[in-house]
């Protein structure tokens, strides 16, 4: 089975490095056009997943996406980003100029089971991710658990939301400053974790995951807390005073879309995160408006799910909505007061 399933990917990959050489991607940078903006536009045959792979380079690269115009109906994906730098600027480094060019144009050449997850093999260290029930000083006890099982934390990120909480670690051997392969010293960290995570609530659903792969780090966390479903609701309550995201999906049954409206304070890193969910909830973005007004950020997208479908029931509706407003809210979320953020082990804690 193993061999069929990598048998398969191998032909995924082959296929699109020939889609890519009869129709390679195409990227203008233009720095003319707006007055107060840098114009990034993105032509190249569609695949499920590549708007993803745009806003994740962009996003990587600490670019502040202002307004974007995407369409991807057919087999061909068009895309139009206004972008300035953190301070408001035109982009005009010409090594980050250089490299959007190289990574999303017809140099890149990456098979896209790594370019959409961001995998990749590493003997640098080890990750270990982290899933369960939030509680104040549960990071400075996974820290001293690490220390106890001479590992060392390299960095990592922690996210909470809805009262769970996820985690990626990276960590090496206390003694050699290399990963950790011995499946042995792995199984044992892991369930280790895992009961740590649990606590004396044996019921509470916990989960530890180690592995020697790299993976893009806050895609990852979306991922692992979608999985964990910190989407569902315990209350209508506001959240820290703060009102939930407007979020409202219908359809449009002349074209056969559901079109999600998003309206929210604005912020950095926020198309990515709502893009990474409609990706791994497998829906297809065929258009999309974004932009900012004022202090709001306006998203509207026109989707299908995978099997070509738009949204059937009222408790998809609801489903999409609700995921929506956790994969906005994560970010921002209020961290446990002793889950704070450990300078010395290199993990940061989002607020």
């Amino acid at each position: 089975m193993e061999m069929n399933t990598s048998f398969s990917h191998d032909i995924d990959d082959e296929y699109e490095k020939f889609i890519r050489r009869m129709n390679p991607p195409r990227v203008v940078i233009d720095n003319e056009t707006c007055k107060n903006a840098t114009v990034i536009r993105v032509d190249s045959a569609n695949k499920h997943g590549i708007l993803l792979e745009v806003v994740q380079i962009l996003t990587d690269l600490n670019i502040i996406i202002t307004k974007a115009y995407i369409s991807s109906d057919g087999n061909w994906f068009m895309d139009v980003f206004n972008v300035t730098d953190q301070d408001g600027n035109k982009i005009l480094d010409e090594g980050i100029l250089d490299y959007i060019r190289k990574f999303l144009g017809p140099e890149s050449c990456l098979p896209s089971s790594m370019r959409s997850v961001g995998v990749k093999q590493s003997m640098d260290h080890t990750a270990i991710e982290l899933t369960g029930s939030d509680r104040p000083g549960l990071l400075s006890e996974v820290s001293a658990v690490l220390r106890h099982l001479k590992c060392n934390v390299v960095s990592g990120e922690v996210w909470t939301h809805n009262t769970r909480v996820a985690a990626v670690m990276q960590v090496t051997d206390e003694e050699t400053g290399t990963a950790i392969t011995d499946p042995e010293r792995l199984s044992r960290i892991k369930s280790l974790l895992c009961n740590l995570l649990k606590g004396s609530n044996k019921s509470s659903f916990a989960n530890t995951a180690v592995s020697n792969s790299v993976t893009h780090t806050e895609r990852r966390l979306h991922q692992m807390m979608f999985a964990d479903r910190d989407y569902e609701r315990t209350s209508d309550d506001v959240l820290n005073g703060r009102q939930r995201p407007n979020v409202d999906v219908v359809n449009w049954y002349d074209k056969d879309y559901s079109v999600v409206t998003i309206r929210c304070k604005d912020r950095p890193k926020l198309l990515f995160d709502t893009v990474c969910t409609l990706t791994d909830m497998d829906y297809v973005v065929f258009h999309a408006n974004i932009g900012t007004e004022g202090p709001t950020s306006y998203q509207e997208y026109y989707i299908r799910h995978v099997d070509g479908y738009p949204v059937k029931s009222e408790a998809e509706r609801q489903r999409v909505t609700q995921c929506h407003e956790a994969s906005i809210e994560r970010r921002v979320s209020e961290v446990s007061p002793l889950l704070c953020t450990y300078q010395n082990l290199g993990v940061q804690s989002w607020m």
